[in-house]
């Protein structure tokens, strides 16, 4: 295969944050312990160049590179400028949390931009193994990020957790992947999707009827993607992970890879699997109800806070996986604006959660003791801005209006509503009303709580920055989301096998 220059300017927003990963890696050598702050300015300036050169890039038409591994659309465009904003908003939040925890090691952010590279691969990849080399830079980063308090050892169990599982899941994957590759002879989407059209004609109604080979490799992928969207029953990982992961990385692991990952789900199975929906379909229907149902259910229960928040999103990736089964123009549009509002409710939440461990830490001996919901009592009176900010997010995780979360929910049922599955729907309005015990009873500890003793909320200009932007960004979606929406609308254009 012949490079041309017209390749690397495709994948030019790619290049930057690798070559801005690796110079970060050059820079920690020479800038000095107590200023380590100077690499997470530099990662941002980086992003916002990135975002800059996606955004011109946006308007190019539909184009491949690398002989088709690789495909630059709007809707490639639209999740990798929701990656930019999660990646930016988690350096935000990690600038006073590092300090705190005694963590001057500049490869920190060096490793989030590898990881952000790895998720910008993914959402472009027009072939299998591209994105499966995609995935794979994405996870090795996380295995390390997960593991960075190196004194604490929930910090390594998170880390040895989270890679045999992944590598377990890559297996798996790679396994579905290389099925696909026997049954096709190929592993490029639109050539998957044209031999699967070919064979849809003889292709039975059951799942694991007649061509059992084609049921299997579709199952294979859809498990190996299940782990990274964290749907049950593949989320064994996730509460461990989030728990003992530094919060900060928590807060990325749960909106950036989740974001990816759908994107990538989405993109292989209506592009590729497309023309076998009847296969695919029930199966996610099945794991759709029990990602919804166990999320909400066993959330009720938890004391930690950032426990709370894993279950919650493996809730969450539950609704979100709506917008895929139902495989319609609706369904994807929903899907993309449930990702955006899910981004910035969830990193604000995990926001206020580090400003309210920071301000335990002293007298906790830890951070694995400081991430206890009742910590937030009485946390109106200490800090009435990081308690509304709170309220805010918890209102909008629950889909509460006049917040985002509302709008993003009410797009993804009415998807199922429109694809003639109203029960589904009823089903995740009903336990939505669930999820308000355990989003409102942190509510209720913050405003109806004594707070248990003297507590002063540290705080820093980057973090209020990053909670402000997303207290701001999730009240204003939620009375006028239009921008959004059109937004979403347009980066629907063009998308590859589809419309």
């Amino acid at each position: 295969m012949i490079f041309e220059l017209t390749d690397l300017i495709l994948i030019l927003p790619e290049l930057i944050v690798v070559s801005a990963a690796c110079l970060i890696l050059l820079l920690d050598l020479f800038i000095p312990r107590g200023q380590k702050d100077l690499l997470a300015y530099f990662s941002l300036l980086s992003l916002g160049v990135a975002f800059w050169a996606t955004y011109r890039m946006a308007l190019l038409p539909l184009d491949y590179a690398f002989g088709g591994l690789f495909v630059l659309d709007p809707f490639a465009s639209f999740f990798k400028i929701l990656l930019y904003l999660s990646c930016a908003m988690t350096i935000l939040i990690s600038v006073r949390y590092l300090d705190e925890e005694g963590i001057h090691l500049g490869e920190y952010y060096a490793f989030i931009l590898f990881a952000t590279s790895g998720m910008m691969i993914m959402v472009s990849g027009a072939d299998l193994i591209t994105i499966f080399l995609g995935m794979e830079l994405m996870s090795i980063s996380l295995y390390i990020l997960a593991g960075f308090k190196r004194h604490d050892k929930f910090s390594m169990e998170a880390s040895a957790k989270y890679f045999v599982l992944g590598s377990f899941s890559s297996g798996i994957l790679l396994f579905g992947i290389s099925l696909l590759y026997g049954l096709t002879g190929s592993t490029q989407l639109h050539a998957l999707g044209e031999v699967f059209a070919s064979m849809a004609q003889g292709l039975p109604g059951s799942v694991l009827g007649g061509q059992a080979a084609v049921s299997l490799a579709l199952i294979l992928v859809v498990v190996g993607f299940g782990f990274k969207v964290a749907v049950v029953p593949f989320h064994m990982w996730i509460p461990d992970v989030y728990q003992g992961a530094p919060t900060s990385i928590t807060a990325f692991m749960s909106v950036a890879t989740k974001a990816a990952s759908f994107a990538v789900l989405l993109r292989v199975l209506l592009e590729a699997l497309g023309p076998v929906s009847e296969i695919w379909q029930v199966f996610l229907i099945g794991l759709s109800i029990a990602t919804i149902v166990v999320g909400n259910v066993v959330a009720i229960v938890q004391s930690n806070i950032k426990r709370m928040l894993a279950y919650s999103s493996i809730a969450h990736a539950g609704y979100a996986l709506i917008g895929v089964l139902v495989a319609s123009e609706l369904g994807i549009f929903s899907l993309m604006v449930y990702m955006v509002i899910y981004t910035f409710m969830t990193l604000g939440a995990f926001g206020v959660v580090i400003l309210v461990g920071m301000s335990h830490h002293s007298s906790s001996g830890g951070e694995a003791a400081t991430d206890e919901i009742s910590h937030f009592s009485g946390l109106a009176r200490s800090s009435p801005l990081a308690a509304f900010a709170m309220l805010v997010f918890m209102f909008s995780l629950t889909g509460i209006p006049p917040t985002a979360g509302f709008i993003g929910k009410l797009y993804v049922f009415m998807a199922a509503v429109e694809a003639q599955l109203v029960w589904l729907a009823v089903i995740g309005v009903i336990f939505s009303a669930v999820s308000a015990y355990y989003y409102l009873r942190v509510v209720m500890l913050m405003y109806m709580k004594e707070p248990l003793g003297p507590v002063t909320v540290v705080s820093s200009p980057a973090v209020k920055v990053a909670l402000w932007v997303a207290v701001l960004v999730t009240l204003a979606l939620g009375v006028y989301p239009a921008p959004l929406v059109d937004y979403a609308q347009s980066a629907l254009l063009g998308f590859p096998g589809m419309f």
